[in-house]
């Protein structure tokens, strides 16, 4: 009797399973898993062709699941193509899915990297359809030839070349004891989740006309994208990197710009910007963490923090603009130039030691936002402070303390050629009249971040720039 009552409950629970597994989910609980949310079409360009890949979409619900529809959001113009399933065209609707079915959909994209009209990257996506959502495959190629590296680790002494763009994916990683250089005229992109790691040296050779600087910047080069702070994460100087040397570079977008821990090595800076731009960095334009950096003529402007110096280290900042106003993208609450001799991470734990800064001809500026002291300085370990500042224009209301001043221009506007922060419009050139016109102390520097002579022996301007 008990063996025929378990059978009896055995073949109840098979036929109501049997009856669950046939029947469709209809709730909004319902789930898929799709085996990428994104495809990357990244294979290096040579010629127009076509590059295919899938995506396989599994319903992972124990009851039958219906596909209202799959659509490719583009239509018959899309540059891209799929399959869904064996069927070809651009939408396809009620398809259902057995309980731990699948389908793969095919998506094909066919480029002309020679088609200067196209966008740098080219976007599309999937919509699929279900029980009243939706979840999305984006879709993303790249519109022009370039050479693409993923992951990529250099481990040798590399030296690039001009004729294509790089596009880093993932990240890219100089290797301790390995040199690369990059010449002028490289374009550098850099996709959302892609770091630029320097363990070992990096040298960056870029000259002063546009056309030849190295730029580093996001791969989103779209408006209104090609605008936005934070699309990429950044290059970071780490503690093994040595006598990286970067000359007419411009680093744009970035989260945190420029990052660097290197330290001194034979006498020499761990790192040397030369007429660098370091410009709309959602965080920090340059961080030095414990690092040494000596940057002549450049141009730090618009991030969240634009320069940081803490933790310690040895700095020397001459002929550098350092200004900030709120935007639409970034508002202006933190001051342009900040010194500790303690750095604390976001994820915990800090670090000290004592600080060896020097400024010498520098604008520190800001406006519409609401610091009232463009520079400060903190002592709260026991690292001693030697900072001094030099023939500066700087916005300060009270003065940092602890620190020697030469001839400096104390809440003066420096009188820039064109500020238009709604249109997103900069430029820190001089006008006629400014303070900061022949106001310098002689430092030997030749040129200003466009190329132009600094008269040696005589008074300089302040700033990055020299009135012409």
């Amino acid at each position: 009797m008990k063996r025929l009552l378990l059978l009896l409950v055995s073949s109840v629970v098979l036929l109501t399973l049997a009856c669950r597994k046939d029947s469709f989910i209809t709730g909004k609980d319902a789930l898929i898993r799709l085996s990428s949310d994104t495809l990357f079409f990244d294979t290096v360009f040579t010629s127009t062709g076509s590059i295919t890949e899938a995506v396989r979409i599994v319903n992972i619900n124990n009851q039958r699941l219906h596909l209202s529809d799959i659509k490719l959001m583009g239509g018959t113009n899309s540059p891209y193509s799929i399959n869904i399933d064996g069927v070809a065209g651009a939408e396809r609707s009620n398809i259902d899915l057995d309980a731990g079915d699948s389908l793969y959909i095919f998506v094909a994209v066919r480029i002309d990297p020679g088609n200067a009209t196209l966008p740098f990257v080219v976007q599309d996506s999937i919509a699929v359809s279900f029980n009243g959502k939706q979840q999305y495959v984006q879709l993303q190629a790249y519109g022009q030839n370039a050479h693409f590296l993923r992951n990529q680790v250099i481990n040798t002494n590399t030296v690039w070349d001009k004729n294509l763009p790089y596009v880093i994916l993932g990240s890219l990683q100089v290797d301790t004891g390995a040199t690369l250089t990059i010449p002028a005229g490289c374009r550098v992109y850099f996709h959302a989740d892609a770091p630029m790691l320097v363990d070992g040296t990096l040298l960056v050779n870029g000259d002063h006309a546009d056309s030849s600087r190295v730029y580093f910047l996001g791969d989103r080069l779209d408006d209104p994208y090609r605008n936005f702070p934070g699309s990429w994460p950044g290059i970071y100087f780490r503690e093994s990197s040595v006598s990286s040397h970067l000359s007419y570079a411009v680093i744009r977008n970035a989260n945190q710009a420029v990052v660097t821990q290197a330290k001194v090595v034979g006498g020499q800076a761990g790192l040397i910007l030369d007429q660098c731009i370091i410009d709309n960095s959602y965080d920090a334009g340059l961080l030095g963490i414990q690092g040494s950096v000596q940057a002549n003529n450049c141009l730090i402007s618009n991030c969240g923090r634009n320069v940081e110096l803490a933790g310690g280290g040895s700095y020397l900042l001459e002929e550098c603009t350092v200004a900030s106003y709120s935007n639409n993208y970034i508002s202006h609450t933190q001051p342009v130039l900040s010194v500790a001799d303690v750095y604390t991470a976001p994820q915990g734990g800090a670090v000290t030691g004592s600080v060896n800064a020097q400024f010498y001809n520098c604008i520190f500026w800001g406006s519409n936002g609401t610091v009232d002291n463009e520079v400060t300085v903190s002592k709260q370990g026991t690292g001693s402070l030697n900072i001094s500042f030099t023939n500066c224009l700087w916005k300060v209301k009270t003065a940092p303390t602890g620190v020697t001043v030469t001839g400096m221009i104390a809440g003066t506007d420096p009188l820039f050629d064109s500020v238009n922060a709604s249109r997103n419009y900069y430029d820190f050139h001089l006008k006629a009249g400014s303070p900061a016109i022949d106001k310098g102390a002689p430092t030997g520097l030749t040129a200003d971040l466009d190329g132009n002579p600094r008269v040696v022996g005589t008074a300089p301007d302040l700033g990055s720039y020299e009135k012409q």
